[in-house]
This record gives structure tokens, sequence and C-alpha cells, in this order.
């Protein structure tokens, strides 16, 4: 099987090509590196003939509402478009488990991106994960004084490979439309995660928890990005993560 991966050469984007190699299929970044612009549709036509699948991991380092709508609205307009032009039979995007109700900027951009596929005529699923292990480490990118900040957040992390493994599971079989989202195994504040990576890379570093004011506070310290009802396992652990730091 073809499978096509949009935004193939980020964090997730590699894990998920490496996974669709492993298990004997055919991948095909769509990148820059590789000459398509998701943002425009450059060079995806050339680049779809011949997929059976497409998962869409792309991303971009937006922050404010307007240019995360702006880019998910582009890349899925574009990604549809040229699934249907090219026959491809099933397109999984990746989104966020709570970006529907938690009113974060970048969050915006997902709702959108998920409007137009659901509307869209390529048949679809839609694969909700919680925030990945490496997401304390990201928001302490940068933050080198003797106290650092993160956000009011409850969440239940999981490993890029676990999201790997089940995105090409979904994309091999039927469409499924919105199936049950995917997460860690263990519940734990952001607070919590930045404390134990700095403690792994020997840091001493004090951990502030931000002040997010309103519902968005509420909601985000409260565990409206953790998932509810029946959602996917992953397999690995914080811990083991954090072994894999040193």
């Amino acid at each position: 099987m073809r499978i096509a991966v949009a935004g193939g050469t980020g964090t997730v984007g590699r894990a998920v090509v490496a996974e669709v190699e492993r298990t004997g299929h055919e991948s095909v970044v769509l990148a820059p590196s590789t000459g398509v612009d998701l943002t425009t549709g450059a060079g995806l036509d050339d680049a779809l003939a011949g997929v059976d699948a497409v998962i869409d991991v792309s991303n971009a380092a937006v922050w404010t509402r307007e240019a995360s709508e702006s880019f998910f609205t582009a890349v899925a307009e574009h990604l549809l478009a040229a699934c249907a032009r090219a026959g491809v039979g099933h397109l999984v995007a990746l989104s966020i488990v709570g970006a529907d109700v938690v009113d974060l900027d970048y969050y915006f951009g997902k709702r959108r991106q998920e409007e137009l596929v659901t509307a869209g005529n390529v048949p679809w699923t839609i694969l909700h994960a919680t925030q990945f292990f490496d997401f304390a480490a990201q928001v302490l990118r940068g933050q080198d004084g003797p106290v650092v900040e993160v956000p009011p957040m409850l969440s239940q992390p999981v490993a890029t490979a676990d999201l790997a493994e089940r995105l090409v599971e979904l994309a091999l079989g039927p469409a499924q439309g919105v199936t049950p989202p995917i997460a860690g195994p263990e519940r734990m504040t952001v607070a919590e995660m930045a404390r134990a990576v700095l403690a792994r890379r020997g840091q001493d570093a004090e951990v502030r928890v931000q002040e997010v004011p309103g519902r968005t506070g509420e909601l985000m310290a409260g565990g409206a990005l953790t998932p509810a009802g029946e959602f996917t396992v992953g397999k690995h652990t914080f811990a083991e993560y954090l072994d894999s730091l040193d």
C-alpha cells in the first residue's frame, strides 16, 4: 500500500513514516523538502499519484487564532481537493483531545480542519490525541533562568511511537469517521512533567504554573484535554521517555 504523510518531516511525521515502512508499505513524504507546499497545493498532484491513503500530521509553529485558522484551512482544502483528483480512498487526520471545547488560539485552527475534513468528499478518519511526551520539553525550551513557567494543564501524554502505530493502523483500514482518541496510560500535570524533565537533566529551576483566567483556564486544569469515555491506551510510559533523555 502507498501511504502519503503530510508533514512527514516533523516530529510526529517522521515517526509515522518510519511506521509505514516498518509495516512493509511505501511512504510518500509531503513536505517542502520533497517539493510539496501544503499551503498552496504546489506539488500535491504529482506526489499523490498512485497513493492509497493520506495521513495528515501537518503542523506549523503558529500561535495566533488567525494564523492557525489560515494554515489549517489552506492545508485541508488543498489536501482534500488533491486527494479527490488522485482518487485517494482514505484521509486520516490527526487532531487534539479537547480542541473542540478549550478556546486556545491554536485549537481554532484544528476545529476548522475538522470541519473541512468531515464536510469533504474523501472518506475520512479523525484521531484525537493528547499532548506528546516531549510537550513539557517544548514548553521549557528557551527558559533558562531560575524560574520557568508552564500552563495549568492536566494531561495524559502519549508516546509519538504509539501515536504513529495507531495512525498507520487506521490508514490501512476503512474510513471510520471520528474514532476513539488515543492517550497515554497516566494522567499528570504539565508542571509535574516539567519538574521530572528538569530533574532528569540535572537542572535546578522552580516550576511555576501560569494563570490562565476564565473558563479556558478551568478547562485546561480540570482535565478537558484528557479523554472522556473509551480511548486507545498507549503502551509506553512517561518514565520510559525520561530514560530516553539520558
